[in-house]
């Protein structure tokens, strides 16, 4: 007898930016049992993102699989696996969602600050899916979306954030809502939201440090910005 699985999925991820022929894309998550309440990130068993642009491909994970795996659709409608990832390092890319934000949250406008004189370069699309990827692929980088009073958190915890955060975190990177990984959150109820940032270890520790004065990641003294 089969197990039972529920899946969670968003079919296009970016489409404010259809339009203008940005890459998109599709997330799922799949977890155990039959509902998708009560439940967190951490309990999923695979997840999985479609990236639609100049190339075609799919980024898997499964539970007891280490790594992300990533699959190129080619022309004759085969899919060809082309690479494992298993190690998010350090390097000066950054992909700032909600930059509205900034207005109200002086900390996260502390951290974009860093950014820039740090001479990070600048990786945003708009699209979540691409964003996220080419830390996976890049094996670098840092995406963040911040909330603030007059810029409240949209993206949905089982639709987008959970699932993108089990690829990041499979992959060797971590993820964040401030203070502790969004894998860790609760879904109760099915439009949760919820702000988030992917990448590095010590890109999410700067995250953490800047916005909450400290890390759940430390191990040693500030770095970045809230030093």
């Amino acid at each position: 007898m089969l197990a039972r699985r529920s899946v969670a999925f968003d079919p296009l991820d970016g489409s404010s930016i259809v339009d203008t022929n940005f890459t998109v894309g599709t997330i799922f998550g799949v977890w155990p049992g039959d509902k998708l309440t009560g439940v967190t990130g951490a309990d999923q068993v695979a997840a999985a993102m479609g990236i639609f642009g100049p190339r075609t491909t799919y980024v898997l994970a499964l539970k007891d699989i280490p790594g992300t795996h990533e699959f190129l659709l080619l022309d004759e409608g085969k899919w060809q696996h082309v690479k494992d990832t298993t190690s998010i390092g350090e390097g000066k890319m950054f992909s700032p969602g909600n930059l509205r934000a900034t207005s109200d949250n002086a900390d996260y406008a502390k951290l974009i600050d860093y950014y820039v004189r740090e001479k990070y370069t600048l990786r945003y699309t708009g699209g979540m899916v691409p964003d996220v990827n080419q830390i996976i692929v890049k094996e670098k980088g840092i995406f963040t979306n911040v909330a603030s009073p007059s810029a409240k958190a949209k993206l949905r915890l089982l639709f987008e954030v959970a699932p993108l955060g089990f690829l990041i975190e499979k992959a060797g990177g971590y993820s964040s809502d401030g203070k502790q990984s969004v894998l860790d959150k609760v879904i109760t109820n099915l439009d949760d939201r919820t702000q988030v940032a992917y990448g590095s270890k010590n890109e999410i520790i700067r995250f953490e440090e800047t916005l909450y004065g400290s890390s759940r990641l430390k191990v040693a003294e500030p770095v970045g910005a809230a030093a």
